[in-house]
């Protein structure tokens, strides 16, 4: 007979989730910690819903992979309680049999359980007493409803009522990977290779882009996971996020896949890869596929414990600078062109960002404190969008994926400004507007002395590698 609660035993140890509670204790002065779990969301109506997904710091510190469920971790007392309701005769009707509230919470290492009704009671009897109730931002409605009607704070305030110490804690927990932690996302970007070698073997003129798609999604799902964000297969590269996938492919396109896979217990891969649709590059493609790849390989070689992730994106941009300037698409001093953010022409975004149960680690949180320990962004194009600038530390999993874009909109709106005219060279520039888009992605762990490539198996990258699965 097959398991009847997977998703209970789809955790760690029940040590794991007891020990990061304590050490969560640990980090905070004193009151309560509220961790809100998900609950269903409907497509359409009440009982068509989207797939079901936990919250991710519910999961890191509860492990519980169900929906209804709410913890409270009363610092002062060492204790945790688990809060939601038994299943009805209904519920079992409908989906089988189910583990009791109760059985739930010991899973998690948790020994009280209540209804969850319950709760407003103890946080009205908590907010009496002026203690303190931490809580995380919120990102979903049906929480916001719930926590503004239980804490008695408007809708509209509660953001700025999240708990700074609690986001910093979390923070600081969550983004240093423990072994267990990366074994599971080797096992995503194990997954997330076989996607993108699928997706390159399979990729043919005639086809649409969604029959790629389909059967990338078909790898993930058939692992027992899903995909970790929605996938993008495109012919349009430029386009960052480009989730269309009605177009069909033709001689002499490149095809842009951002695709990753996320592990039962929701840890994720996230890889990018860019191929011809033809059987090989042509010879422009190559000059640039082979400049995207020399930035991906300086933001490597940036790499190391100690070192700032500001200054690896800055590594990847020099390289693509000099890659343009070798074409004749910009000239002039290539620090005095990064500083001017004469670069973003070309790569409108950061080299990469976290990654763990989020795709985006902890994003929910806020750029702020996840990628720059409260220290301010800056504000110029390109380089605002950096979602991860703080030095790096051993544990730290994130992506490295600089590329390069030819986004026409973009070239007409700075030419059309005058931008940057001592480093841009327009009449070049528009040689290539019709280009596309080039990026390659891997992910990469910070090691106690260095880093390492994450996964088991190698994501083709070289044009031989790729031209020989074409």
């Amino acid at each position: 007979m097959s398991d009847i609660y997977p998703k209970i035993y789809a955790m760690f140890s029940t040590q794991t989730y007891i020990q990061r509670r304590n050490t969560l204790c640990s980090l905070l002065d004193e009151g309560l910690v509220l961790l809100m779990g998900n609950n269903e969301s409907p497509m359409n109506y009440a009982d068509n819903t989207y797939p079901f997904r936990q919250d991710s710091s519910f999961l890191y510190y509860i492990g519980l992979d169900l929906p209804g469920l709410i913890a409270l971790v009363d610092i002062d007392e060492g204790q945790t309680m688990l809060f939601g309701k038994d299943a009805t005769i209904d519920d079992i009707v409908w989906m089988g049999p189910q583990s009791s509230l109760a059985g739930k919470a010991l899973k998690s290492g948790i020994t009280k359980s209540l209804d969850i009704s319950k709760l407003y009671e103890i946080l009205s009897k908590a907010k009496s007493q002026g203690r303190t109730i931490h809580f995380l931002p919120l990102y979903r409605a049906d929480n916001k409803i719930w926590l503004s009607r239980a804490l008695g704070i408007q809708i509209e305030q509660l953001a700025e009522r999240a708990s700074l110490g609690l986001i910093k804690a979390v923070v600081q927990q969550r983004e240093i990977k423990s072994e267990e932690e990366i074994s599971e996302i080797e096992k995503a970007v194990d997954t997330s290779i076989d996607m993108h070698v699928a997706a390159i073997k399979t990729a043919r003129p005639g086809m649409c882009e969604a029959e790629v798609a389909a059967e990338v999604h078909r790898i993930a799902l058939a692992q027992g996971g899903n995909i970790s964000f929605p996938i993008i297969a495109t012919i349009n590269g430029q386009t960052l996020h480009n989730h269309y996938h009605g177009n069909l492919l033709k001689e002499g396109d490149l095809f842009l896949l951002d695709a990753g896979a996320e592990t039962v217990r929701h840890y994720s891969g996230d890889l990018s890869s860019t191929f011809p649709v033809s059987k090989t590059f042509s010879p422009i493609q190559k000059i640039v596929y082979e400049a995207s790849l020399k930035a991906h390989y300086a933001a490597v070689n940036s790499l190391g414990p100690g070192k700032s992730y500001r200054d690896v994106h800055r590594s990847a941009c020099l390289s693509i600078i000099d890659s343009m300037q070798a074409l004749g698409l910009m000239k002039g001093d290539a620090a005095e062109a990064f500083d001017q953010g004469a670069h973003a022409l070309f790569l409108p975004c950061g080299t990469g960002h976290q990654m763990g149960l989020d795709v985006h680690d902890m994003e929910d949180l806020g750029e702020l404190w996840v990628g720059y320990d409260g220290e301010p962004k800056s504000t110029q194009f390109g380089l605002k969008s950096l979602r991860f600038a703080k030095k790096l530390k051993p544990g730290h999993v994130f992506t490295i994926e600089p590329g390069i874009y030819f986004i026409p909109e973009l070239i007409d709106l700075w030419k059309a400004e005058k931008k940057h005219p001592d480093v841009l060279c327009w009449n070049e520039i528009e040689k290539f507007r019709n280009f596309g888009g080039i990026r390659n992605e891997e992910d990469y762990l910070i090691t106690a002395n260095s880093f390492r490539l994450l996964g088991n198996k190698r994501k083709p990258m070289s044009i031989t590698e790729v031209e020989a699965l074409r």
